[in-house]
């Protein structure tokens, strides 16, 4: 029997690992899509900062991550994660991705058994080029039909202020992936399902890295020609990434593909676009770290997918000068002329 034959309506208990924008914006739609359909439901959040916590069970607002946007009272949280995932069918994840490895060592015994996992992680691990899905497969010893990701244009304070949005569950369970999507449902959140996991995770992954040499075309007070460029290019990259390691062209001109990397490339509440912008406009990598307040996951993904590129053979000219800015081997000044810097030849040919 498959994970979505076992799996009929809807989550029933959700522990979501992670207080940060995007997971608490993701309990919230949990919590709302609940209610919209007219079920019970539980929905615990673990997060590491007591007064985080604290905030959310006593004001429901996370005022750091997410301003003043209400939270629905069925969300609490807790920074005891045994008690936030106790009884849970429905684990959802969304902390750093290079810290994900050493965290699910220490979860792996208190996952319920028969739960789903689901990833909301945009990253490749440093070192070993893996995803997301791969780590959590490798570290809880889970089959990949247990295994989901939810991408897309996934700009969490426009999420969170109930602004519309689609978005893509990746499963390769077809059954699992809808259970999960009728699980997040919300009014103003709009699921779709795919098989395509690797697809989607590229697409969400290589993203950021683009969204960086947006951000620093801008800082650099390039146009808007200069951008539409890069994101076009960016985009081919982005293919020719997933296509050799078996994702589908289709994904790539979906939410999980075009969808996100249009929303991170254009958005000013983009983390990776925010810290291209930065780098343009001539602060340090360190100086962005300490004006940032949260991970611009390119940063540190950036070279796991120059790495990952370099096995497959597969070139990478954006992503490349990007990797150089941020090893300090190129200068943002240095960084136009080499955006577009392939042979001529037809748009077509990726």
């Amino acid at each position: 029997m498959t994970a979505g034959e076992r799996l009929t309506g809807s989550a029933r208990s959700v522990a979501v690992l992670g207080a940060g924008s995007w997971g608490t914006t993701f309990a919230k739609i949990l919590a709302d899509a609940a209610a919209a359909a007219g079920d019970p439901r539980t929905i615990r959040l673990w997060g590491r900062r007591a007064e985080v916590v604290d905030q959310i069970n006593t004001s429901h607002v996370n005022e750091q991550y997410l301003k003043e946007v209400p939270l629905p009272g069925i969300i609490s949280a807790s920074t005891d994660v045994a008690a936030v995932l106790e009884g849970a069918d429905l684990v959802v994840i969304a902390v750093p991705a290079q810290s994900l490895r050493p965290q699910l060592r220490e979860w792996k015994g208190l996952i319920a058994p028969d739960a789903m996992v689901v990833s909301l992680m945009k990253g490749l691990e440093l070192g070993t080029d893996a995803r997301m899905s791969e780590v959590i497969g490798e570290e809880l010893g889970l089959p990949a039909e247990r295994i989901a990701i939810v991408s897309g244009p996934n700009l969490a304070m426009e999420i969170a202020r109930e602004e519309p949005t689609a978005s893509v569950v990746a499963c390769t369970d077809s059954a699992a992936a809808g259970w999960i999507a009728r699980s997040c449902t919300a009014p103003y959140f709009r699921p779709y399902t795919t098989a395509d996991v690797v697809g989607v995770e590229i697409g969400g992954i290589v993203k950021n890295v683009i969204a960086l040499a947006v951000g620093i075309c801008e800082g650099k007070q390039m146009g808007d020609n200069t951008k539409a460029s890069v994101i076009t290019r960016g985009l081919a990259e982005t293919s020719r990434l997933a296509l050799a390691l078996g994702g589908e062209a289709k994904t790539m001109a979906g939410l999980a593909g075009l969808g996100d990397l249009v929303a991170t490339c254009s958005s000013p509440l983009s983390r990776n676009h925010t810290a291209g912008r930065l780098l343009g406009q001539g602060l340090t990598l360190e100086e962005v770290g300490q004006k940032m307040t949260q991970t611009a996951e390119g940063i540190k993904s950036g070279q796991a997918v120059h790495e990952l590129a370099g096995k497959l053979g597969v070139e990478m000219p954006i992503t490349a000068a990007v990797v150089a800015v941020l090893a300090g081997k190129l200068s943002v000044d240095q960084l136009g002329p080499l955006l577009l810097s392939r042979e001529l030849k037809p748009e077509g040919d990726y």
